[in-house]
Formats: C-alpha cells, structure tokens, sequence
C-alpha cells in the first residue's frame, strides 16, 4: 500500500497507533512501527524525564519511523517540544491547541508535524501553520474529545473537502472494515487507538483491558464536557461525574471531583472504581487482547477482503 500517508511517513501501511495516555509507551509504538504501521509515544502522560527515557528504548527496538504524540495544553508542554527536538525525533503529532504555536519552530528543526482536529475550520488554520498532515478525530473516539460531538463519518468527508493536506481518520475505527470505510469517505489512512490499546504490548493496567474487552454497547460516555470532554467507561466515578452535573454542578465543584491522576489511577494502576477509564465506542466490539503483531494482520486482511469484496459484481451498478 503506497499513498500520500506511507509517503510522507515512509512506512508501508498507512495505519498509525495513536500517542494514547498510559497505553502508548515505547514498547506498543516499537512494535506497530515493526509491523508495517506508525507507533507512537504517548507524551502527554509523562514528564520529561519519563518521555526521554522511553525514547532511548524506541530507538534501540525499532529501525523504522515512530513519533511522539503531545497534547499542547500539557503544563510540560514547552520542555517536551524542546526536548524531541534534542533527541532527534523525526515526527510529532499534536493535539488539544494551536498548532501554529510550535509548528514553525518543529518543522525548522527537520520534524513532520501532524496536528489532531475535530471540525473542518481548523483544517484552514492548520494548513496556514505548515502543518503536514491532519488528523480528523469524530466523536467516537476515547479519551478528551471534542464538545461538537461530530461523527467520523460526518467529519472525514467534511474535512476532505476543505484540504488537501493528507489526512488520517480517527475514532470508532478498530478493524479493516472501518479502515476501508474512512478511506472511502475521503481519507488516506487511520489512526487507531482502542484496538492498540487493548494489546499485549500496551501499558495499561490488565484490570483496565479486562473493562475494555467487557465493555458492551453504550458502554462509554462523554463526560465532563463544562471542562473539558472526555469518553469513558461507566463506572463509579463517571457515575459520580454525572450526578454531579445532573445537579448542575460549578466547573470548581467538577474539578475537586476530578482531583490529580485519575487516569492514571484507573488506566495504569488499575483502580476500575474510582480512575477514570479512558476508551472509544469501539470498545465493544474488542473481545480479546491481543498482541500487536496479530492485530496488524487482522486489519490488514479485513480491509483487503472488504475492498475485493466491494470490488465483486454484488456491488457494482
């Protein structure tokens, strides 16, 4: 598979893992790059030390492309441009702020930016700030979100429509069939997470993967949109969360619920009570984790056969 995506990555499928907090270490990114894909490091979990360290182990485990992912309303945010730029990163995805604030200063230093984005307005902006590739995320998606609630469906054709830039699809796309779909809507490739981070080389917690495989239909929730929109699965917490603004309940009284680390206390140390258990809509139709290695095949052959099956006299008028 050759197009605009493999190209300006130069990898061979145009399928990327998507930088998602307390999954995506050095060890998942390693192996989707190995596979053929685009692994990326979840920054936006980590401290400076932290993301130095992972990068130190990528380079020793993979000689293909990978990139760090970082969230731009991060309070480390500056430390952590400065620092990819130190240890030679070739490519950086952003998301959550304005890509014009470090774009320029990345691209001077040789680095293929991607930035994240929900609406088609954005596209402009980011093509005004040399971004290289968008990524369009709908609403399905797990994790911070976007408060418009459009849908990838919606969203991809939406966008193509505004740029040429090359674009990736995000959210609700965990298999080949999705894969094929958002390629049909308009873009060049996805970026997946869900599916990534229900893996064996993930580094989430195993009692978080056992409520992803177990999650069913309707199973998520986006919560917490008065601060800032995040997909979960229900638990306690996200129960509280919603109590609290059925009340209608202060932004102040929302933040004192939330507290500090309440995605690493449900993703990463495994308290599926009280974190918060960050995953798209998808989830439901994970049954299994897998190793990454097996995942990659499914896609692959999933979006081969859905595309011949689509190419067959069935579906030709």
């Amino acid at each position: 598979m050759e197009n605009k995506i493999t190209n300006v990555f130069n990898i061979k499928y145009p399928i990327i893992q998507a930088g998602m907090v307390w999954c995506s270490g050095w060890r998942l990114a390693a192996a989707v790059s190995n596979q053929g894909g685009l692994g990326l490091i979840g920054a936006g979990s980590m401290y400076p030390d932290v993301l130095k360290e992972h990068i130190a182990k990528i380079k020793k485990a993979t000689d293909k492309p990978w990139g760090v992912n970082i969230p731009l309303l991060y309070p480390d945010v500056d430390q952590l441009i400065d620092l990819v730029i130190q240890e030679g990163v070739k490519i950086v995805f952003t998301s959550a702020g304005n890509p014009a604030k470090y774009t320029a200063k990345l691209k001077e230093n040789g680095i293929t930016v991607a930035h994240v984005i929900a609406n088609s307005r954005f596209a402009k902006k980011c093509e005004d700030s040399g971004v290289d590739v968008l990524v369009a995320e709908g609403f399905e998606a797990g994790g911070h979100n976007s408060r418009e609630e459009t849908t990838t469906m919606v969203l991809i054709p939406q966008i193509r429509k505004n740029t040429k830039l090359p674009l990736l699809a995000a959210g609700g796309i965990g298999s080949g069939r999705a894969m094929a779909a958002a390629m049909a809507l308009g873009a060049d490739g996805v970026q997946i997470g869900s599916r990534f981070a229900a893996s064996e080389e993930s580094s989430a917690h195993p009692a978080f993967l056992r409520k992803v495989v177990e999650a069913s239909e309707g199973g998520t929730t986006l919560t917490l949109k008065k601060l800032s929109p995040v997909r979960l699965i229900h638990n306690k917490f996200s129960d509280s969360v919603d109590k609290l603004q059925s009340r209608g309940a202060s932004v102040e009284e929302l933040r004192q619920l939330l507290g500090k680390g309440r995605a690493k206390k449900g993703m990463f140390l495994g308290d599926t009570d009280e974190g918060e258990l960050e995953i798209g809509q998808v989830s439901s139709l994970i049954d299994q984790v897998k190793p990454v290695k097996e995942i990659m095949a499914d896609l692959l052959s999933e979006y081969k056969t859905t595309i011949d099956t689509l190419c067959g006299p069935a579906y030709q008028f």
